[in-house]
C-alpha cells in the first residue's frame, strides 16, 4: 500500500510551544526577525556568488550552496512553526508531515556534507596551496556538490520508503514545532526496531563522520597556521578558524545530541531549544561566520551596494 493511500483520511497535531500566548507573541517575533534575516542574508550571498565574478571561486561556490541548504532548512520548518505560535498547533495531513521529514532530511545530509567539503578546501588552500588550484578544478568541486545533493536526496528517499511501509497507529500528536524523525517514528505502528536501528545509523553516519574530518582537517590547518611568522597573521588566521570552529561544534552538537546520542527521561522541551538551534540560529550564522568576514564578500557586497569595504 502506498503512503498516499494510507494518510488521506489521517492527520497530526504538531503541539509546537506550550506557553503563555504574550510569551509566545515575543518568541513569534524574534523568531520572524531571525527569519527574516536569514532569509534576507542567504539569498543575497547566493545572488553576490552568482552575479560576482571576483567571487567565481571554489569557496564561494561551496558557501552559496551551503545558503541554499540554510534556505531549504529554514523555509521548510519556520514558517509552519510561526504559524503554530499564533495558534494552539497545528494540524496538517500526514502526507504533508512526511513531506517535511523528506525535505528536513536533505536539508540537514546536505549542510553536514557541505561543512565537510568546506574544511576540505580550506585545508587544501592553507595546507597546500600550490596544488589547491590544480585539485580544486571547476571538475572537481561540481562533483562534490553533485556528491553532497545525491547523497542527501538518496538518504531522505531511503527515509521515506521505510516511513512508508508502516501504518500510523497514533496518538497523531506531535510534542514538537515540526515534524522531526522521532516523534514520527513514535505515531508508527509496532515492529520498527530494524527501523530505528537504521535511523541511528544513518544519523551516525552524516554527523559523526563528517564531524571527524572536519576535526581532522582544521587540525592540519592550525598546525600550519602557527607555521606563520607575522603573529599579526596569526592572530587574523586563528580568529577566523575558532569563529568556523564555534559554528561548526554548535551545529554538529546539537545534531548529535538528538539524533546520536540515547534520548533519556522527558527531555520534549530540552529537544526543542536544542532543535532551534539547527533550524532558526545556524542558519543565520552560517553566513555571517562564513562569508560576510570575509574581504572579498565584503568587497563585492560593497560594490552591490555602492559602499566601499576596506579591511
Amino acid at each position: 500500500m502506498d503512503l498516499e493511500n494510507k494518510t488521506t483520511d489521517k492527520a497530526i497535531l504538531l503541539l509546537g510551544f506550550q506557553m503563555h500566548y504574550q510569551y509566545k507573541i515575543l518568541v513569534f517575533l524574534l523568531i520572524f526577525t531571525l527569519y527574516s534575516l536569514t532569509l534576507v542574508v542567504n539569498l543575497m550571498i547566493v545572488a553576490l556568488v552568482s552575479s560576482s565574478p571576483c567571487l567565481h571561486h571554489p569557496m564561494y561556490f561551496f558557501l552559496s550552496n551551503l545558503s541554499i541548504s540554510d534556505l531549504i532548512l529554514t523555509t521548510t520548518i519556520v514558517p509552519n512553526m510561526l504559524y503554530g505560535l499564533l495558534r494552539r498547533g497545528v494540524t496538517m495531513s500526514i502526507a504533508a508531515c512526511i513531506t517535511q521529514v523528506q525535505f528536513f532530511g536533505i536539508a540537514i545530509v546536505s549542510e553536514c556534507l557541505l561543512l565537510a567539503v568546506m574544511s576540505y578546501d580550506r585545508y587544501l588552500a592553507i595546507c597546500n596551496p600550490l596544488q589547491y588550484v590544480l585539485i580544486m578544478s571547476n571538475r572537481h568541486r561540481f562533483q562534490l556538490v553533485i556528491f553532497c545533493w545525491s547523497v542527501s536526496i538518496a538518504f531522505s528517499c531511503v527515509i521515506i520508503v521505510l516511513i512508508s511501509r508502516f501504518d500510523v497507529c497514533g496518538p497523531n500528536i506531535i510534542y514538537h514545532f515540526f515534524c522531526d524523525f522521532a516523534p514520527v517514528l513514535q505515531m508508527l505502528c509496532s515492529g520498527t526496531f530494524g527501523f530505528e536501528l537504521v535511523e541511528k545509523f544513518f544519523a551516525f553516519t552524516i554527523t559523526v563522520l563528517p564531524l571527524v574530518f572536519i576535526s581532522v582537517t582544521y587540525v592540519h590547518i592550525i598546525i600550519s597556521i602557527l607555521k606563520i611568522q607575522s603573529s599579526s597573521g596569526r592572530q587574523k588566521a586563528f580568529s577566523t578558524c575558532s569563529s568556523h570552529l564555534a559554528v561548526v561544534g554548535t551545529y554538529f552538537a546539537s545534531l548529535i545530541t538528538l539524533y546520536v546520542v540515547p534520548s533519556t527521561g522527558n527531555t520534549l522541551n530540552a529537544n526543542m531549544i536544542v532543535s532551534l538551534l539547527y533550524t532558526v540560529i545556524t542558519p543565520l550564522f552560517n553566513p555571517i561566520i562564513y562569508s560576510l568576514r570575509n574581504l572579498e564578500m565584503r568587497a563585492a557586497l560593497g560594490k552591490w551596494l555602492g559602499v566601499r569595504y576596506s579591511d
